[in-house]
């Protein structure tokens, strides 16, 4: 639709009368609003009072739309139809926020700060109404897609003789009550040395059952050449482990096992006992690894016959690792590559404090590890040293099948 000149003179006039980004605002409002006048005059088949043989339909007012961008707000309007309903293709329903404000928004939820603060942000970016919590989270729900592909991506392109399993607890909502939920967690050590993120899921505590539809659910996906897993002594996770992961070894995580061993003894032992355990995982050879095991039993037992029993019953779990090359050692003894990894999904979801459901809170723990899993690939440093993989799979014969999850058997 053309201006007149009057018009024009007016528009001139007005953006003679403003500065800066209010001129932007200004130019960006009227010429959004012809653009749309123009798209429903295309519909309709006729300009304003005009008489013709193409019209299909007649105006019937306007309603108030309002665009939030970076200039500012604009206040358009929306042209009402008698029959029917019009929405211009420059604009998306039930959207008041601009692509660049859009990106933000998402990218400042990601980054853990808070719905209020989001409000404040965007009001300084030029936004006057601000923006509620049910459009904030309208708008980070488009973050669905991506990261529910990240996480079902198939995992078939490596192996992963390494992985680690972990859960953190967050609060969110379930049925109309503020309940704990565990976010398991799952990192690996790919063939070459380098690190990835496995997969996340959100449930209501670790049960066996919650673990073995993790671990399934990352079998499905094509997780293969597991040698080793590490995790907590959790019950449920232990018999997931054993249940799915079969002919992988499992590392019960020295952390924890220590953290265990404090709650059996007086707090002034404490360190005392944790040197003294320590010694077991600075030996030299699986054999002195394992034979310090026993010696340790001895030496805490007369003290701590508690200690002395956690010890010998966790022997076997303790001492996975050191089968493995022994530069892997300090790397595989405990979830410590986990606990960074945690930290930060924590300082995301505190500031949250309570999330409206599972599916938010999903959200954002998968937005955080998509973040640190595309840095681990952009920015790759080997986590373990180079040319200290080559022992963890057997030689085969170029006819042989491509190894399972199994140390070392091939697909029968």
């Amino acid at each position: 639709m053309a201006l007149s000149q009057s018009e024009l003179t007016r528009l001139l006039q007005s953006l003679h009368s403003t500065e800066g980004l209010e001129l932007v605002r200004s130019v960006a409002e009227r010429m959004l609003q012809e653009l749309i006048e123009a798209e429903a005059a295309a519909k309709i088949g006729a300009e304003w009072n005009e008489h013709t043989d193409t019209r299909t339909n007649y105006r019937n007012g306007h309603r108030d739309k309002t665009l939030t961008t970076q200039a500012g707000d604009l206040d358009l309007a929306i042209p009402k139809l008698r029959s029917g309903s019009f929405f211009p293709c420059l604009l998306e329903r039930r959207r008041r926020i601009d692509q660049a404000l859009y990106a933000v928004i998402m990218e400042a939820y990601v980054e853990g700060v808070s719905t209020r603060s989001v409000d404040d942000l965007v009001k300084a970016l030029g936004a006057d109404t601000g923006i509620s919590k049910s459009e904030v989270s309208r708008i980070c729900a488009a973050l669905d897609e991506p990261l529910t592909a990240f996480r079902t991506r198939p995992l078939d392109h490596t192996r992963f003789p390494y992985i680690y399993l972990d859960a953190t607890y967050c609060k969110a909502r379930v049925n109309h009550q503020i309940a704990s939920r565990a976010v398991v967690i799952a990192t690996g050590v790919t063939e070459d040395g380098g690190r990835e993120v496995l997969g996340v899921m959100v449930g209501d505590s670790e049960t066996e059952a919650f673990w073995t539809e993790f671990l399934r659910h990352l079998r499905e996906r094509g997780l293969s050449g597991v040698r080793l897993v590490i995790g907590d002594h959790h019950s449920g996770l232990v018999a997931a482990i054993g249940k799915v992961m079969l002919g992988a070894a499992y590392q019960r995580c020295r952390v924890h096992f220590l953290r265990n061993v404090f709650g059996v003894i007086d707090k002034h032992a404490g360190e005392m006992v944790a040197a003294t355990i320590r010694t077991i995982f600075a030996q030299s050879g699986p054999s002195a690894v394992r034979t310090q095991v026993d010696t340790v039993a001895d030496m805490l037992g007369g003290q701590f016959p508690k200690v002395k029993q956690m010890l010998l019953e966790a022997k076997d779990d303790l001492t996975a690792f050191a089968v493995f090359p022994e530069r892997h050692w300090k790397k595989i003894q405990s979830t410590n590559p986990l606990e960074r990894v945690n930290r930060e999904i924590k300082r995301r979801t505190d500031v949250v404090q309570v999330f409206p459901n599972d599916d938010a809170l999903l959200r954002l723990v998968t937005a955080v590890l998509f973040e640190m899993h595309d840095e681990w690939i952009a920015f790759p440093r080997r986590y373990l040293p180079e040319g200290s993989m080559d022992d963890l799979y057997p030689e085969l014969p170029e006819s042989a099948p491509a190894l399972t999850n199994t140390p070392n058997a091939p697909t029968s």
